[in-house]
Order: structure tokens, then C-alpha cells, then sequence
């Protein structure tokens, strides 16, 4: 097996005593795991960063082997991020979050395009935060776990929808939903439409949306918890006033 494509780096561990082992997300083969030879050294490590872009030149005698490849830098990848603390942490959060979802070398390019988007609002302090509920939304939606927003579950009406059913994933309206809004998850108007804007606590009623459902039919089926990352992105935007 053989093909060559841009690719995220999400993750690098040492393997030897040179070389590494790369989880790269890929646009047309999905998440792969390759061996980089010299991955340890100080002229590599930079740019096998989480969130780093590069060019993956990659080689495994079989579908089923760890394979192995050749990486070429794309742009400033993640060292554009080093003076932005918090975007960093949002980085570390969408990079634990893609790598826990997504299954190995199974093409999600849906999940690719929304992290590639995700990178390039991490540029923008009062974006990115917002643009990383809609990451997760189209993560979920990519996994076949997609929320629908369309419509009132109840009744049908496109009008007034303020809920989510937090067993199905559909919009409730105010009407409908009245009765159990103590059960119900906050449905964020920046959701149904960018014109919308955001409001006070839209962004953390959006991280609590995604992550239900994130951690109710992606990683509890795994028997893991919520990526500590994304936690502790949480933590640190609330501790900052943007959520």
C-alpha cells in the first residue's frame, strides 16, 4: 500500500532510539499510524508537532502492517500557535478529541476538512472557540452520529428551537420542550445559522451539546472517558470568561 497526501500530524511518540511513530489524519485514507525514520531528532521534532501540516509520503507492505513514511513540512504548522496559549490548548484538545473518534485507515473526509478549518481559526482568539463546537458537530456528523437541527422533534415546526433531546439529538422548540427543560441541552443559536452571532454562554452550551453526544456514541462505546485534553480546554476558556 502506497500513496502520498497532505496529512495533520496528531500525535508522535518516540519508538528506538531515532526514529517515531506518527498518527496522521489524511483526507482521502483516514487516520494512519506510520514509522518516521529520524522522528527523534531535533531537526524533525518541530514539525512532528500535534497539528503540524505536512506532505506524508507513505509505505506499508500490507493494509495491515505499520507502515512507514517520509514527511515534508507544510507552513508554520503549529509554531504559528506558540504565543497564543489558550488556542494551543485548543489545539491539544482537537488533536485528542480526532485521534480518540476516528477509527485507523478508514477515510472520514469530512473529518479531515473540519479540522483543516478548525486550524486556520485558531489564528482568530475570538473565533476558534466557537468554530470548535461546529468541528465536533461535523465530527459527529462525519461518524454517522450527526445532530439534527432542522426541526422540532415534537412537532415539526423550524421555529423557536432553544433544545436538543439529549437521548436522540434532535432540536426541541420552547414550546415543546417546556415541560422538560430541566432534561434538555441548550441548543445555541450560532448552530442554526452563522447570522445568528453568539451570546453569553452560547460557546459553552455548544462544548456541553457536542460533548454529550461525543462521549455518549463515540467514546463510551470504546470504554473511555471524554479526551483530559479537550477538559482541560474547557476549564481554561472558562476560567478566561468565554464560555
Amino acid at each position: 500500500m502506497e500513496f502520498q497526501e497532505e496529512a495533520f500530524v496528531l500525535s508522535a511518540r518516540a519508538h528506538g532510539d531515532t526514529g517515531a511513530v506518527v498518527d496522521l489524519l489524511t483526507e482521502t485514507h483516514g487516520r494512519h499510524a506510520a514509522y518516521v525514520a529520524g522522528g527523534a531528532s531535533r531537526k524533525m521534532k518541530p514539525f512532528l508537532q500535534p497539528g503540524s501540516r505536512v506532505i506524508a509520503d507513505y509505505r506499508a507492505r500490507t493494509s495491515d502492517h505499520l507502515g512507514s513514511a517520509r514527511l515534508e513540512a507544510v507552513g508554520e504548522g503549529a509554531s504559528a500557535l506558540f504565543d497564543d496559549p489558550l488556542a494551543l490548548t485548543g489545539l491539544a484538545a482537537a488533536t485528542a478529541v480526532t485521534q480518540g473518534a476516528l477509527p485507523e485507515r478508514e477515510a472520514h473526509p469530512g473529518a479531515f476538512l473540519a479540522f483543516e478549518a478548525l486550524m486556520s481559526a485558531f489564528m482568530i482568539p475570538e473565533v476558534w472557540p466557537a468554530i470548535f463546537v461546529r468541528f465536533e458537530a461535523g465530527l459527529l456528523e462525519d461518524l454517522g452520529f450527526g445532530l439534527d437541527l432542522s426541526r422540532c422533534a415534537a412537532t415539526g415546526t423550524v421555529d423557536d428551537l432553544i433544545y436538543v433531546s439529549p437521548r436522540t439529538g434532535r432540536a426541541v422548540s420552547r414550546e415543546a420542550g417546556a415541560p422538560y427543560a430541566d432534561k434538555m441541552l441548550k441548543l445555541p443559536p450560532f448552530m442554526l445559522g452563522a447570522q445568528a452571532g453568539l451570546g453569553e454562554g452560547d460557546v459553552g452550551a455548544g462544548l456541553d451539546l457536542t460533548g454529550h453526544f461525543l462521549e455518549q456514541f463515540v467514546f463510551h462505546p470504546q470504554n473511555k472517558p471524554l479526551p483530559a485534553a479537550r477538559d482541560w480546554m474547557v476549564d481554561k476558556l472558562r476560567e478566561q470568561g468565554r464560555l
